[in-house]
């Protein structure tokens, strides 16, 4: 049972599209099993840029069946936008296919994600405003509306009016807005319904079949293990579990068909949204880290928060997903810098703190003990195999793989799909 799982260690935006597609040649299934329209994926093949929100990588692979799980939420006009964008460029998409037990992002949970945030004002989380936390919000309180309820009027028409009994009130009485129209929002669901039909499945049942025949399956996760509901920078993180064990529920598989589990690092540190970042930099160095890296968000066009690598975190990520192995990418960014300084522990009140503290206070306060990698300023991007690497990069890489505690078994180069070193072999 081949089942493999693919997940950022920091705080999103690692290049987990760039991994799953070297990947997507070798597997059967590439499944994504939560978030939504709030991820985005850019994966780079040969001289074309796809950039991906709702859709798995994979669907850039022939042969490949990509699947979006029970545990994403699903914002249809989006989907059926990106497929068709897609299909322009000569991709086929055929072979989606979509859980009927994933929820639905609703009109209305757009609306009131966006009028949340700026009620909160400068307390605000940095959501994307596209209403994925609503949307969880409404299947943890049993209002939600999912794929299947599309194909039956009624029960679709009985769950918004529910929804929307205490939402109304929320809105006019609150937020002083407008009342939302039952029918209206009913009217415009029942649109895609025909549209998405050829793709709706019972993926839990797909899936399990096919790690039963020995099919090799790629859970692909969005956001990365810091922006998690349970174990992120709460509350500064998504409204899901992109970590390993999300996969379980977020696809319907069991723990024990899990083979794998691989952690996307980037060479050093991003961020989107509000929230701690103990490396982040403010200076000439930050600013080069972004215009290199080319560090603007592939779903919300925010320029990314840089800082230096936090082994911290990486050790952490570790420790919560069960991390067989680290996929390292954007190496190459680093090229020219005299020395790297690598964020090996924290200072909290004096005290020298080397794991993560689980308390919100302690991280808030948190401030970096770098120590000092040598640089390099050869060309990287046509290295080929590790011992192509300058010295000063590949022990860069050896004290990241020590620090972080597990191995790092590919090393991305370049954006481009060819511009990876394979160390080992994730199948």
């Amino acid at each position: 049972m081949p089942a493999l799982v693919l997940l950022g260690a920091q705080w999103g935006d690692e290049g987990k599209g760039k991994a799953t597609d070297l990947l997507g040649g070798s597997v059967d299934y590439v499944v994504r099993y939560q978030g939504g329209n709030n991820a985005g994926h850019t994966v780079v093949v040969g001289d074309q840029k796809y950039a991906l929100h709702l859709l798995p990588s994979g669907i850039l692979s022939p042969g490949c069946t990509p699947v979006i799980g029970n545990g994403v939420v699903v914002d249809p006009s989006v989907l059926l936008s990106e497929l068709s964008g897609l299909n322009e460029r000569g991709v086929d998409t055929s072979k989606l296919l979509l859980s009927g037990n994933a929820h639905i992002i609703t009109p209305y949970n757009v609306t009131v994600d966006k009028v949340t945030e700026r009620f909160l004002g400068k307390r605000k989380i940095g959501t994307t405003g596209r209403g994925i936390g609503p949307t969880y919000a409404d299947k943890i309180n049993r209002v939600g509306i999912r794929v299947q309820d599309l194909y039956d009027e009624s029960i679709l028409t009985q769950k918004v009016e529910a929804a929307l009994d205490i939402k109304n009130q929320v809105l006019t009485k609150l937020y002083n807005r407008r009342a939302i129209a039952v029918d209206q929002v009913v009217e415009e669901l029942l649109t895609y319904a025909d549209k998405l039909r050829p793709y709706v499945s019972d993926t839990v049942l797909v899936l399990n079949q096919a790690l039963e025949e020995d099919k090799v399956v790629l859970f692909e996760g969005g956001q990365g293990t810091l922006l998690d509901i349970d174990h992120g920078t709460y509350p500064f993180v998504t409204s899901s579990n992109p970590t390993a064990g999300g996969a379980c529920t977020g696809a319907g598989v069991g723990p024990t068909k899990i083979s794998r589990v691989i952690g996307i690092l980037k060479a050093y540190t991003t961020r989107v949204g509000a929230g701690p970042f103990p490396t982040e930099l403010f200076d000439e160095d930050g600013e080069a880290l972004r215009r290199i890296g080319g560090e603007r968000g592939v779903t919300t066009g925010r320029d990314r928060r840089c800082g230096w690598f936090d082994a911290v975190i990486a050790r952490y990520a570790t420790r919560v997903n069960g991390l067989t192995d680290f996929f390292l990418t954007k190496l190459d960014v680093l090229t020219g810098w005299e020395q790297i300084p690598v964020c090996v522990a924290y200072e909290i009140d004096g005290r020298r703190v080397e794991e993560l503290p689980y308390s919100q206070t302690d991280f808030h306060h948190a401030k970096p003990v770098y120590e000092m990698l040598p640089g390099w300023s050869e060309d990287i991007s046509k290295a080929k195999s590790f011992s192509d690497l300058p010295k000063n990069a590949q022990a860069y890489v050896k004290a990241l793989e020590e620090m972080s505690g597990a191995p790092i078994s590919a090393i991305g180069v370049g954006p481009g799909r060819d511009e990876t070193i394979e160390i080992n072999s994730f199948l």
